[in-house]
């Protein structure tokens, strides 16, 4: 296992990140332990960027996160997130790009992660009803402030891309990129290698299908899995069906490679290019540890090519969300 470093922007990274959501809310049955555990251990193999951010839990997956690189501060490249407003109880309030609230999320977000700056913080998403200029504007001054170092995007268009690199650098931009979501390469990838902005893929491992360990079937923990619901229509009946006959070219590829059909697709996300530093999620050491091994995968054109055809880009059958007006397009 060999953690290299990247250079996403202006931010220098592990090559492949560790996305801490799942701890918290979302995938399953919480686990605060397993997720202390699983950063521990990512930590010791190299994996140094963290990421999570407000919203998540609501507020504790911060918490963990802040509690479980106490005294190791320095290893890490923390990045956090803003403008998925939530209320304690959980409730969704919307999207903000207030520059109030920028400002106010920030602090809180510091207090929670208990350090003194955050080294990318991202606007969860774009709030259509703000001028991206404006909350740019609040970031930058948390830039001068001392409380951030490098600003990110989540979901923006190549448009607000580029009018919020207007106002300050942008470092990274965090989308879903995958062998199953790939549109981002139409418009916003060229976008961004023009302006010398790093891509962090999330999901990069499709929600976990490619990995191979979901079935048709139901499991005991799917009522607290949210991507059994129809919020994710990938997951859904003929659509799954059809994934999975997808997943299983994968597997096909990976048994000849000798890797499991999760390392196989990350490693086709990292041989994207070296501005791009994937960041897939898990709670638990074993699967990080597998995640990790991605990394000395080598994939020859050959490969890459045949990776292509068995999961043609259009094939995969369902949208990303169910609702998709949250996305800046």
């Amino acid at each position: 296992m060999s953690i290299q470093k990247r250079q996403i922007g202006a931010l220098t990274v592990s090559s492949l990140g560790l996305g801490c959501m799942g701890m918290s809310e979302f995938y399953g049955t919480p686990d605060e332990q397993g997720g202390t555990d699983t950063i521990h251990r990512a930590l010791d193999l190299g994996v140094t960027f963290l990421d999570t951010a407000d919203m998540y839990g609501p507020f504790t997956n911060e918490q963990l996160v802040g509690k479980a690189i106490a005294g190791r501060r320095d290893e890490v490249q923390l990045a956090t997130k803003f403008g998925n407003e939530r209320r304690p109880d959980g409730t969704m309030v919307g999207i903000n790009g207030h520059p109030d609230y920028v400002r106010s999320a920030c602090d809180a977000s510091l207090q929670r992660l208990g350090v003194d700056h955050i080294d990318l913080y991202y606007q969860h998403r774009v709030d259509k009803t703000v001028p991206i200029e404006e909350t740019v504007g609040a970031m930058a001054e948390l830039v001068a402030a001392g409380k951030v170092r490098h600003l990110g995007l989540s979901e923006a268009s190549a448009q607000n891309i580029r009018r919020a690199h207007a106002v300050h650098p942008i470092t990274a931009l965090q989308t879903e990129y995958s062998l199953f979501t790939r549109d981002l390469e139409d418009e916003i990838l060229p976008t961004i290698r023009e302006l010398g902005i790093g891509l962090v893929p999330y999901s990069p491992l499709g929600r976990g299908l490619l990995t191979g360990a979901i079935s048709a079937r139901r499991g005991a923990d799917d009522e607290l899995d949210r991507r059994r619901s129809a919020y994710f229509p990938r997951f859904q009946g003929e659509a799954l069906d059809a994934n999975l006959a997808l997943v299983e070219q994968v597997r096909s590829i990976a048994a000849e490679k000798g890797c499991t059909p999760g390392q196989l697709a990350l490693a086709w996300v990292l041989a994207q290019g070296d501005d791009v530093a994937p960041i897939p999620g898990t709670k638990r050491v074993r699967y990080l540890e597998e995640n990790v091994g991605a990394t000395d995968v080598e994939l020859s054109a050959g490969d890459l090519a045949a990776l292509e055809q068995a999961v043609p880009r259009h094939a995969v059958v369902g949208a990303r969300y169910g609702d998709m007006t949250h996305i800046d397009a």
